[in-house]
């Protein structure tokens, strides 16, 4: 049987007490053959923790349940040299809690202290179970079973974040832009029904044009795509020159669908720290692990940035690609990756908040080779074939994420300088949620004042 431990706990997430164990402060949580070098989770105290054995044989550690950099959940963690690792962006933390590394802040980056997660007072197995007490007690070890058997309590939803979340029923979507259909989808007196902010909407092209049912403020093809506006949009359509350029081939991917909210999904796709942990044949700007400091240029209802391979910081790609983002909001991104030698592949990626549990995500791929070159067919389907693999790769991530939306409080979350795209995704969002607000109460005003 592994040795005690008794560790100085960490703040960590709060709940409602659970009645069972509090006479002694001790919690049984798991039984110790099932708890091995794959994290449990488990509930003490109404609070969510993991319990895992950093190394085959070893005691028990017990650790708060949420990854604090994006609170992924811990349960999807694993072991790595006696620690553990998250396996969304590869930050790792030993037994007492202490976040020890942080790939994208390089081999000398020092992880800040918020990135430390919470522990219990103290850790201990007895007669086969394994204990916790989350707060410091005066019974130094748990009670003897005397031949009973230990009642573990369910095992707690994970802490909530304290801010807003921005999921896929916000208000403020009204107001904006969404691609609804591909262009093909429709044809000269026919329809689609679809689902766009939990409601059913009808889209039909006649006379040469399209409008939807019931009525939006705007309906538009473009890009390939039919939009619709619900409510006057309070920005415009992301640019898209490749749809123009003859030496372009255009691939669409088919239509992918997320239980995941959009923003977060948004939040994925901005992410550069992500890839070398998910994706490791992939290539987004970065190698290794490590992210060069990047600036971000502010615009109209987004932003854009872009890594240069020409720039000295550590973990710039080698294969000579310069990777440019750029995002409108609320769900307009796209990703430019262009060959120094002139070929250029960018990833357009719209996604449409069906319901609250529910994203619809198209992926269209525009390549275009060097010179006056087209582009081989065997590029293209290499490129396509990759661009299927990441993208099932990150709606499996998200699937665990469970999530009601992004977060928009800054506080909620440990950024470090590799989410200079997070955090300028969770301002347009925010800035969007806070300017419908105002204009509605503006609006609404408005309509008494004239009443």
């Amino acid at each position: 049987m592994a040795s005690s431990r008794t560790a100085h706990p960490r703040s960590g997430p709060h709940r409602a007490p659970d009645r069972r164990g509090t006479a002694t402060g001790w919690y049984p949580v798991a039984r110790s053959a099932d708890v091995g070098t794959t994290p449990v989770p488990v509930g003490a105290a109404g609070r969510a923790y993991v319990v895992v054995r950093l190394r085959p044989g070893a005691e028990v550690t017990a650790l708060s349940a949420r990854c604090p950099h994006r609170l992924v959940p811990l349960a999807t963690a694993t072991v790595v040299d006696g620690r553990l690792r998250c396996g969304y962006h590869g930050w790792q933390f030993n037994a007492e809690g202490r976040c020890v590394q942080i790939p994208s802040l390089g081999d000398d980056g020092t992880p800040p202290p918020r990135a430390d997660l919470g522990t219990p007072w103290a850790v201990e197995e007895r007669d086969g179970w394994v204990w916790l007490a989350p707060d410091r007690t005066a019974l130094l070890r748990p009670p003897r079973a005397g031949g009973s058997t230990p009642v573990p309590e369910p095992v707690p939803a994970l802490p909530a974040p304290r801010g807003p979340v921005f999921g896929n029923l916000d208000p403020a979507l009204d107001r904006a832009w969404h691609p609804v259909a591909r262009s093909t989808d429709l044809h000269e007196g026919g329809y689609v029904q679809v689902r766009l902010l939990g409601r059913n909407w009808t889209v039909h092209r006649r006379g040469g044009g399209v409008d939807v049912d019931p009525p939006a403020w705007g309906v538009a093809e473009r890009h390939g795509v039919v939009w619709v506006a619900p409510a006057e949009p309070r920005h415009d359509l992301l640019d898209l020159p490749e749809a123009a350029d003859p030496l372009v081939t255009a691939v669409w991917l088919p239509p992918a669908r997320s239980t995941a909210p959009a923003a977060l999904l948004a939040d994925l796709l901005l992410d550069v720290a992500h890839v070398p942990h998910l994706h490791p044949g992939a290539s987004a700007g970065v190698a290794g692990g490590a992210v060069p400091r990047h600036d971000v240029t502010r615009e109209p209802g987004g932003f854009s940035s872009v890594l240069d391979p020409g720039s000295d910081g550590p973990g710039v790609e080698p294969a000579h690609r310069r990777a440019t983002y750029r995002y409108r909001a609320p769900f307009q991104l796209l990703l430019r990756l262009a060959d120094l030698d002139g070929g250029t592949v960018t990833t357009l990626v719209l996604l449409q908040p069906e319901d609250a549990d529910s994203t619809r995500v198209y992926t269209c791929l525009l390549l275009r080779g060097a010179g006056a070159r087209a582009v081989p067919e065997d590029v293209v389907a290499a490129e396509v074939a990759s661009a299927l693999a990441v993208l099932a790769e990150d709606l499996a991530r998200l699937a665990t994420l469970d999530s009601a939306g992004l977060p928009l409080l800054l506080r909620d979350e440990v950024h470090v300088p590799a989410d200079r795209l997070a955090v300028e995704l969770r301002r347009a969002l925010g800035d969007l949620a806070s300017d419908c607000a105002t204009a509605d109460r503006a609006a609404e005003l408005q309509t008494r004042a004239t009443g």
